[in-house]
């Protein structure tokens, strides 16, 4: 039996792209922000406060995060989960850090959760859609970039080819 496991978690510079596009959504919107990012563990990574955006939505948008990474379910999703059952309406939502309603998102890697995003000053919808969105932004910049890697790679061996066909006939 192994005495540890590896566990997948999300770096600093993922976790400040999720903030920036996060920012950039809730520009798009016209709305003021928190955006929190925590890695699997539900400790902080990323953290911006909007100017103008409530005070209060500092925490929201932490413990959104840590909602999120807890369970690997977006907060949104909770009142549907716990609204037919009396014992979790009721013990659930006085559970320390526990958010129930939308804007904090799991951020997955490869099948995994490796963090969550929390957003917290606008409507609950905002806040959810920017989270999400957030998310989504990362997702394709990733996906571009992967499909742009094969092509760097294939000049890079045309490249390596030409360069090693000229140093054979210089010899």
């Amino acid at each position: 039996m192994a005495m540890s496991i590896e566990v997948r978690t999300i770096g600093t510079e993922t976790a400040q792209k999720v903030v920036a596009g996060a920012v950039e959504h809730a520009t798009a919107l016209g709305i003021a922000v928190c955006v929190a990012v925590v890695d699997r563990s539900g400790h902080l990574v990323a953290f911006l406060r909007m100017d103008g955006s409530p005070l209060l939505s500092t925490r929201l948008a932490e413990d959104k995060a840590y909602t999120a990474v807890s369970f690997g379910l977006p907060t949104d999703r909770w009142w549907d989960v716990i609204r037919e059952e009396p014992a979790l309406v009721h013990s659930l939502p006085a559970t320390d850090r526990f958010v129930a309603f939308g804007g904090g998102v799991p951020i997955e890697d490869a099948g995994q959760v490796v963090g969550a995003v929390g957003v917290s000053g606008g409507t609950v919808a905002q806040d959810a859609a920017v989270a999400e969105g957030a998310v989504k932004a990362v997702r394709r910049r990733r996906a571009a970039a992967a499909r742009k890697a094969p092509t760097a790679r294939k000049a890079t061996a045309a490249r390596n080819a030409t360069t090693g066909r000229q140093r054979a006939a210089t010899r």
